[in-house]
């Protein structure tokens, strides 16, 4: 499971025009998921990402977590984080898991997270998204992981 995770002061996504998901301060998360991941490598990620501790304290120190400062979440699902681009110019996705499976650990991972923060959004697995954010800092990690851990 690979996730880019940006601390965001807001972040939405539109589908048709239409907006489906909307948070203020938080972290915009984009979740890839890969054939062999299961729900332990989700529980492990979401359990990373809700308890990180990467928002300033009074002292400007990243030390705050999600629930430190009330933040939100908004999870869109991004299969081309797993594109393979050592050979020629067109990736390959063949790492990506297949879309079922990679929608039922994407719904089960944004589950997971409501077990920490009240307020979690979210894309539509499979269409046409366009994401706005203002990252914040900017301050932008990647994270690796599977049921053993998190990279």
């Amino acid at each position: 499971m690979r996730a880019v995770l940006q601390r965001v002061t807001h972040a939405s996504v539109k589908v048709d025009g239409e907006t489906i998901g909307e948070i203020g301060n938080g972290f915009l998360i984009l979740l890839g998921v890969a054939e062999e991941d299961n729900e332990a490598a989700a529980d492990k990620m979401a359990d990373k990402i809700c308890k990180l501790r990467i928002f300033q304290d009074g002292d400007g120190k990243t030390n705050l977590s999600l629930a430190d400062v009330a933040g939100e979440l908004l999870v869109v699902s991004q299969f081309t984080l797993y594109a393979d681009c050592h050979k020629g110019n067109r990736p390959s996705f063949i790492k990506a898991g297949s879309p079922e499976k990679a929608n039922r650990l994407y719904e089960y991972f944004v589950e997971r997270c409501r077990q920490y923060v009240p307020k979690v959004e979210h894309g539509s697995f499979g269409a046409d998204m366009k994401v706005e954010l203002l990252n914040d800092g900017p301050f932008t990690l990647m994270l690796e992981g599977d049921e053993k851990g998190i990279h």
